[in-house]
Order: C-alpha cells, then sequence, then structure tokens
C-alpha cells in the first residue's frame, strides 16, 4: 500500500541543489508515436491495418504479415503482471538516484507484453491498467497502474517521478484579476499546494473578486506586472527559486480581424501581454526552473502555458487574437525543448471561447474558467504536455487530423 506523502520540511539554504539528471531518450523516429499518445494522456498502439496485429515495441513493418501499414490506434489497456522484480543499483546515473525502483513484466489482454514500470500498489499477478506517461526527458515510458484506485494512489514515488501533482508544491498563477486566475487559484488550493503565488498588477486598484480570492488558504499576493520587465524581474528575484509550478493566466481577447483595425496599438497590446509577456517569464524564471529539476519533493515541476485552440487554426472573427496565440504556441514549443534538460515539463492547456464578457456575443457551447482550471489540475496530475478542454477545442482538434484546409475554409465562413 502506497504510503501518504509527507508535507517537505523547509529546504536547508546551505544544503547544495541537486544537478537535474535525465534519464536514456533516445528514440526512433516511429517509437514517438508512443510519444505523441502520452504527451496527450493517451494509450496507443500500432495496429496493423491488413490483419489487425497488435505491435509492441514499435516497429516499421508488422511481424506477422510483413505490411507497412501499421498506424497508431488507441487500445484496450488492461492487462496481468506476470513477474515484478525490484532494481536496487544501477549504472545509470538518473537511476542510481533514485533506487530503489520496481519494474515487471505486463501482458495486455489485446496481445503485446511490456517491461514496463511498476505503481506501488500493482502487484504480481494483480490485474492492472497501463499507462503511457512522459518520463523526465520528455519520451514515453509505460507504467502499470492498479486497475482500481487505491488510498494516495496519486503518491507513489515512481508516479510522482513522471508527473507534476500541485500536492504539496509551489505555485506561481501570474495574474489574479481575470476569472481564470481566481478559478486557477480556488482549483490549486483544493489540489493542496503548499503556498500560491498570484501575481496582481497594480495591486493598489481593487477588482471583482478581490475579497474571495484573498480568504483562499495559502495565496499569497505578489504584485506582478508581465508587460513590465523590471516587474517581473523583481517578483522573479524574490520567488523564482521557490516555484515549482508556473500558471501563465494572462489574458487579452478582443474581436476582429486584420484589415478592418485600424493602426497597431490592440496588436501591440495583444503581443505584448501574451507573447512578450511569456518571454519575460521564461527569461526571469525559466533558468532557476531548470536548475531545480531535481530538488527533493519541492522539484520545479511543470510552466503551464494557458491557449486559445485557435493557436493551432486562425478564427477570422478574432483574426489577430489567434495569431498572437499561434505565435505563444511556437515560444512554448521553443521553451519545452530549453526546460527538458532540467526535467521541467511545458504544458499547453488548448481551450475553446471561456464563458466571459469577452466572448459574450459568441454562441454556446462556451467554457467555463472553473472547469479550465480543473482540467489543468488534472493535466498536471497526468503529467501531460497538451490537453484540449471543451467541446470546441476537441473538435477543432478531431477535424485538423482528419482535413485542415476544410477548417480553415469553414472557421472563415
Amino acid at each position: 500500500m502506497t504510503e501518504p506523502l509527507l508535507r517537505p520540511r523547509r529546504k536547508d539554504p546551505l544544503r547544495k541543489t541537486r544537478e537535474p539528471l535525465l534519464p536514456q531518450g533516445l528514440r526512433s523516429r516511429t517509437a514517438h508515436g508512443l510519444t505523441a499518445a502520452a504527451a496527450e494522456g493517451r494509450f496507443m498502439l500500432q495496429v496493423c491495418t491488413d490483419c489487425g496485429f497488435t505491435l509492441y515495441p514499435p516497429r516499421d513493418a508488422c511481424p506477422s504479415c510483413l505490411s507497412d501499414r501499421v498506424p497508431f490506434h488507441d487500445v484496450a489497456p488492461g492487462g496481468m503482471v506476470l513477474a515484478e522484480t525490484t532494481i536496487r543499483t544501477s549504472t545509470d546515473p538518473y537511476f542510481r538516484e533514485r533506487t530503489p525502483w520496481r519494474i515487471g513484466t505486463v501482458t495486455l489482454d489485446c496481445g503485446p507484453s511490456f517491461v514496463a514500470h511498476l505503481h506501488g500498489d500493482a502487484a504480481e499477478g494483480s490485474r492492472v491498467v497501463m499507462t503511457l506517461r512522459l518520463d523526465k526527458s520528455g519520451n514515453a515510458v509505460a507504467i502499470a497502474m492498479p486497475d482500481k484506485p487505491t488510498s494516495h494512489q496519486e503518491d507513489d514515488v515512481q508516479l510522482r517521478e513522471l508527473t507534476c501533482d500541485p500536492k504539496f508544491r509551489r505555485v506561481l498563477i501570474t495574474d489574479g484579476r481575470n476569472a481564470t486566475g481566481q478559478a486557477m487559484a480556488r482549483a490549486m488550493a483544493a489540489a493542496q499546494a503548499s503556498i500560491i503565488f498570484v501575481g496582481i498588477a497594480d495591486p493598489w486598484k481593487p477588482f471583482p473578486g478581490e475579497t474571495d480570492l484573498r480568504a483562499i488558504p495559502c495565496v499569497e499576493i505578489v504584485p506582478l506586472d508581465i508587460t513590465d520587465t523590471r516587474s517581473v524581474a523583481d517578483v522573479a528575484g524574490e520567488i523564482a527559486h521557490r516555484v515549482d509550478i508556473l500558471v501563465n493566466t494572462s489574458e487579452h481577447h478582443r474581436a476582429g480581424g486584420i484589415m478592418n483595425r485600424h493602426g497597431l496599438t490592440i496588436a501591440r497590446e495583444e503581443m505584448d501581454i501574451r507573447y512578450f509577456g511569456l518571454l519575460r517569464l521564461a527569461q526571469h524564471f525559466g533558468p532557476t526552473m531548470r536548475a531545480r529539476g531535481a530538488d527533493g519533493v519541492n522539484a520545479a515541476a511543470a510552466f503551464v502555458n494557458l491557449l486559445s485552440v485557435h493557436a493551432l487554426m486562425n478564427w477570422p472573427e478574432f483574426g489577430a487574437f489567434s495569431a498572437a496565440e499561434a505565435a505563444c504556441l511556437s515560444a512554448s514549443q521553443a521553451l519545452r525543448a530549453e526546460l527538458r534538460g532540467g526535467g521541467v515539463k511545458v504544458l499547453n492547456m488548448f481551450a475553446g471561447p471561456l464563458d466571459t464578457e469577452w466572448f459574450q456575443s459568441v454562441p454556446p457551447p462556451k467554457l467555463s474558467p472553473a472547469a479550465l482550471a480543473k482540467a489543468t489540475v488534472d493535466a498536471l496530475r497526468m503529467g501531460i504536455e497538451d490537453s484540449y478542454v471543451g467541446d470546441i477545442a476537441q473538435d477543432i482538434r478531431a477535424r485538423l487530423d482528419v482535413q485542415p484546409k476544410a477548417l480553415e475554409r469553414e472557421l472563415g465562413g
């Protein structure tokens, strides 16, 4: 039975921070199909189109009929643990610091057998659910989970190494003036985050929801304006070494396309708040988070960026806004590569129109800020990289896989 995670003691400031190490990260191009599945929290394997054989490990051709038509599909994750062992010594520097480490052989109901990481509550001969998770190097690994929830399941040492669970971690929410930031603070408090720093630009100005925000346990208000480089640098100098999860909740939603706007004032505001704001956060908080990727229970874990799903495909009614979101997506991908050296994940939360005043004229379905906040906590607990929240986001994601040009025409009216 998994032991409950204890709230960590305050770190000794004289104690050296452990240097981040990564597990082996080499994968074939075909094997990155597993990485793509793990990035979205799905369990996918190759299934031969001609004979229906399920492949593992990934191959370029079916070993049963030699067909090269072996795409990845969602498959049933159920299986049984055939054998288990505990590794107590290793030549690999990453695992040498983390032993003992449990692994086992698992046979799936759909056919293949895995040598996988074992959750602490998955015993030999028991039924399990196989999942794909992203390790510190950003590649997919398999971990066998109990087929039924157990007490303190999320506190397993090996599972926590593969996820970004906010429990007992310290969180920075960059903008608490908007409804999304306030909902995110409540969701992180419910997830047992130890400290929740909430950035407020011009804290002397009152704003709706301020009283309720300050009443949330563990919330600390910090003066943070992401459009001001000095403000970001000052806050980073004070708390960057304490931030384990950073959630960028800055917003600037404005309707309008490209040609009908007069001048570039609104476009500059969009880029300054969304794109340049992201760059300021990355430059001042990123290096410290990367250096703290192996800092015990309070290691830096994730940089979360809330994005519109229209970063993937422009929505002409909000054309300039969509373009700014696309720039943020590109920067987020670059940041993901730079933070990977410290084992810090970059999580993109793609959402459709929110149920706020800026999308008042947009017909439903719309996403509530509370639903987006809850989905963010769930994604952190799964340790994924890309999450599509709500009906609109999931629909656009599915249609991009089928026919992107058709989606472009439909969004363009």
